[in-house]
This record gives C-alpha cells, structure tokens and sequence, in this order.
C-alpha cells in the first residue's frame, strides 16, 4: 500500500487508511504505560516498541506528534506489594520508574518530556467521577462508587461484547483487576472509599476519603493531557479485555463523543512457544538478554522485526538470527558510506535500487507497519549497492544518497546508532 499510512483498526476490524482529526496541528496518541509496582518485562517493551515505530513512522511521514504515555502507581497490587515489603508506595514505584526510563533510553524508545502518574491526576479522576454521577452513569454505594455499564449505550463495543450475558441481578467488583478473568459481567468500581487495608494511601475530596479506581486513572490522564478526543489509543492485547471499554464508558460518558478514531493492540510474547507468567517461571527481562551478550539494538530489532498483531516467540536461534541480521546490515551501511575518492559513474541499475530504498520502505510500512517486510526489502536493496561498492561500480555521490536514505529510514528503526 502506497497511497498513504493503513492501519488495523481493532474497532471495525479491519485495515483503515489513517487521516489525523486535527489536520496539520497533529496527531494525538494515547499508548498504555506501565504499572510501576513490578519490573517490565520484554513483552511490556514489545507494546512499547510497537508504539515507538507508529510515533517515528508518524513523524517520518510528516506528522507532529502529541503522545501521551503514563505511570500507573495508585492501584491495589501496588498497595499490597509495598505493604508486604513494609515500603511506602513512592519508595516501591520510583526504583520501578526510573528502571523503566533507563532501559527505554537502552532501547531507544522515544517517551515524552513528562510522563504523568496516577498519584498526580487525583482530582481529574474526582472531576470525571463527579460528572459520572450526575449524569446517571455511575451511582454510589456505601463509600464507593460504581460504573453502571447498562446505562452506557452500546458498552463493549470495542471488545464486541456480548451484552445478553449481561446478569439481571446487580453485581459489583471491587478490585482494580481479577486476575485469570476476562470480563466481569457487572458495574465495575470507580472511587474506593478509604479502607483500612490502604494504609496512608487515600486523598481527601469532594468524593470523601479514598482514592480514584484503577478503571478512571487512565481516563483522568488522558482527559488532563490530550483532551477527550484523540487519534489513536494504543496498547496490548491484555487491554481489549475491559480496560479499554471501560475508558471508553468513561470518557464518552463524560463528553458524549468519539474518544478514539482508531484502536490498536499489540500480541503476547511467548518463550519457547509458552506464554509468559510468574507461575510458570519464564518471564523474560532485558536484563537477561544483554546479559547473555545480546546489544540493546538486537532486542530492540528483535522485538520489532515480527508484526506487532502476531505473537512473537522467544527462543535461541530466534534472538540470534536477529542479532546476525542487525550486523550485517550496520556492516553493509558502514561499507557504503565510506568514500573511495572516485566519481566515476555508478552502474546504470544503482540509482533504481537508491530510489526503492524509500519507496519499498514506504509500501511495507504503510501496510500497518509491516516492520519485517519494509526490513527485508531494504537489506535487499542495501545488499545489491554493497556489492557494487565493493566493485568500483557505485561512486562516492551516489553512495552519500543511498547513505541518506537509510539514515532517514533509522529515524524509524534506530538499529545503527
């Protein structure tokens, strides 16, 4: 595809041709950030890489980019953690926080300026409950409050939920997450109301003592920093499962429009053909692969090269077949950007491959950001023009063009520097 970026719509399913709402003002992107009770692993970095490819191919394509990427450290896992390691939740989450921040400058992931946190966006998440309420779509109950999703119209819409599973019978779920479960079939909780288990944890509002559910915290952030519209809302596929219908319910009850113009969501990592889990025993983190002698940028290709929409498997020959390409393409890129002092003509078939470096890159990459294809054909390409320098047969201006053309292309994938 050429004309212009398509992506896979998780909302209607299929591949939509990207246009921004605003125009040239921008494009506002909303990607999940992580829980900063627990170190992230190579498959949260998955999601963030994915994402990390959308923003630069966005900016390579011409578009400004307003991202918005978040810290969770106010939900109930992370309360119970710092409790059970006697911490205060800022002594459990900063070490979390700036561990994240480290290995995503290791990974190159581009994060913006300011990265918001739960913890920060209280009284947003106060103001969008308050609206809630008047609105009718959320109702308290006891010190709680809870979000009624048969007061929404068309709730689930994004997963394609099946509402006449829907009990008949009222049932509330108090916990920011259960794990193991896909959907709770009833309202879900929107304000905690302080308990004794929250230790200090708790904020004084308008809503009483407590603090904003899981469930609103992202919406706050979002609504605080982006708006309530935006162009793209990104994540893993963990959050098609109620996280994002809920900021869906959210938001559009609070505004009565359109959040998002396109949704997308990211596979699991398997290793060794299994998912990963703290049960099984296989979670894999970066720190393991660079201590087996593997460079930032092979993890990072290696978590790019494989379509963001498909499971990507973890194993040996995999990790090193990666490694072997990323080098033997900065090999090749080194070779062509050394001058050889001649300006003699370059063979007739080098300016067709120079100008299908941008062109092929362009076609794979628009086809919803078909890393591994737009990859091949530029090794492929870069391969044939090796050749011809190591012939004589490409001179020096044409090997500077060819070189420009791959440092625009690793705006993108930034695998050489």
């Amino acid at each position: 595809m050429t004309d212009g970026l398509y992506l896979h719509d998780t909302m209607t399913g299929r591949k939509q041709r990207f246009t921004a709402r605003s125009g040239g003002d921008g494009v506002k992107m909303f990607t999940c950030g992580p829980s900063i009770y627990a170190w992230p692993h190579i498959g949260n970095y998955r999601t963030f890489l994915y994402e990390d490819i959308l923003q630069r191919y966005l900016a390579y394509s011409g578009y400004p980019v307003h991202r918005l990427i978040n810290f969770t450290d106010v939900e109930d896992k992370a309360i119970a953690e710092a409790a059970r390691k006697n911490l205060s939740l800022h002594e459990l989450t900063q070490p979390v926080a700036d561990h994240f921040l480290r290995e995503s400058r290791l990974l190159k992931i581009k994060l913006p300026d300011h990265i918001p946190r739960s913890s920060t966006n209280v009284d947003q998440g106060v103001y969008l409950i308050e609206r809630l309420l008047e609105k009718g779509y959320a109702y308290r109950y006891g010190k709680d409050v809870f979000y009624d999703p048969l007061q929404f119209d068309n709730f689930g819409k994004l997963y394609g939920l099946e509402m006449k599973r829907w009990p008949q019978k009222r049932v509330r779920f108090y916990k920011d997450t259960y794990p193991g479960r896909r959907w709770n079939l009833g309202d879900f909780i929107l304000w905690k109301g302080r308990r004794k288990s929250d230790g200090a944890v708790f904020w004084q509002t308008s809503l009483g003592e407590g603090r904003p559910a899981w469930n609103v915290q992202d919406p706050a952030m979002i609504t605080r920093h982006l708006g309530y519209q935006v162009d793209l809302s990104c994540g893993g596929i963990d959050n098609l499962y109620r996280h994002h219908d809920y900021n869906i319910a959210v938001i559009e009850g609070v505004s009565g429009q359109r959040f998002a113009e396109y949704w997308l969501h990211g596979e699991h990592v398997l290793v060794n053909g299994v998912k990963m889990s703290k049960s099984r025993g296989n979670i894999v983190y970066v720190s393991h692969l660079l201590n087996r002698g593997f460079q930032p940028r092979h993890v990072r290709f290696f978590l790019i090269d494989s379509h963001y929409r498909r499971p990507l498997n973890v194993n040996e020959d995999q990790l090193h077949l990666a490694r072997g390409k990323v080098d033997t393409f900065r090999n090749m890129v080194h070779h062509i950007r050394q001058k050889r002092g001649t300006s003699e003509p370059s063979d007739p078939a080098a300016a067709g491959r120079i100008q299908r470096l941008a062109e092929g890159f362009q076609s794979s990459m628009n086809d919803d950001l078909d890393v591994r294809g737009a990859f091949d054909h530029i090794y492929n390409e870069l391969a044939g023009l090796a050749q011809r320098k190591a012939e004589g047969r490409l001179s020096d201006p044409d090997s500077q063009t060819a070189a420009e053309e791959i440092r625009k292309i690793d705006t993108v994938l930034r695998i050489l520097d």
